[in-house]
């Protein structure tokens, strides 16, 4: 994710800090729907009022808070990281150039009550430092939700629910929306091939009316 608006400053030291905070506190509630709803609501205060909300100014004055679904615990997985074929990713972010992704497994979504995503590929970002990165495209895409797609997972940027050696913790009910979603100014690597399922997911962040530009 790049912002093409202007300088970097410090106050985005400030945002990831309090980003990882919330996912802290997320991994370690006891009850995963109160964690989500810490999550949620510490995610409305930033947009709000920190200087890199990725919301212009006169969409900052309106706002009202993101839109999500409601929690569903049939959403929450606690997935097995299965192998799968090495493979190299150079997905553009307009401006920015290009984002280097490494496969570094499978995650098989698919919940005993029925609720049935398919199989995403993780990976890994291949610049310095690194991190896990779950990016989703399903099919509410471009109609409730962003049409390129959201996040489950971006372990570089604080987005991390936990998990063990192998396993991750992918919960649904969390999937957010890139900040190019708010506006054209931000550019992010969108959900590639292995990614996108045509099954709707109706949890998570959603778009307002309208969308957001």
């Amino acid at each position: 994710m790049g912002w093409k608006g202007g300088p970097v400053t410090l106050t985005l030291l400030g945002w990831r800090r309090e980003v990882a905070g919330l996912y802290a506190a997320a991994r370690t509630a006891t009850d995963p729907e109160r964690g989500w709803r810490t999550w949620r609501d510490g995610r409305d205060e930033l947009f709000a009022g920190h200087p890199d909300s990725p919301l212009e100014e006169s969409a900052r004055a309106a706002f009202r808070g993101l839109p999500y679904s409601g929690y569903d615990p049939a959403l929450r997985f606690e997935a097995v990281l299965e192998p799968a074929g090495p493979r190299r990713l150079e997905v553009p972010t307009a401006d920015d150039g290009t984002v280097l992704l490494d496969r570094i497994g499978t995650v098989a979504l698919d919940g005993r009550d029925g609720d049935q995503v398919g199989r995403l590929d993780v990976w890994w970002l291949a610049g310095y430092g690194g991190g896990v990165f779950l990016p989703l495209r399903d099919g509410t895409a471009g109609s409730t939700t962003y049409g390129g797609g959201r996040y489950l997972l971006d372990t570089v940027k604080g987005a991390d629910l936990g998990g063990d050696g192998t396993r991750l913790v992918v919960d649904l009910n969390f999937a957010y929306h890139p900040s190019c979603t708010y506006d054209p100014r931000w550019s992010c690597p969108l959900a590639p091939e292995g990614n996108r399922v045509s099954t709707p997911v109706p949890a998570g962040e959603q778009l307002p009316p309208g969308g957001w530009y």
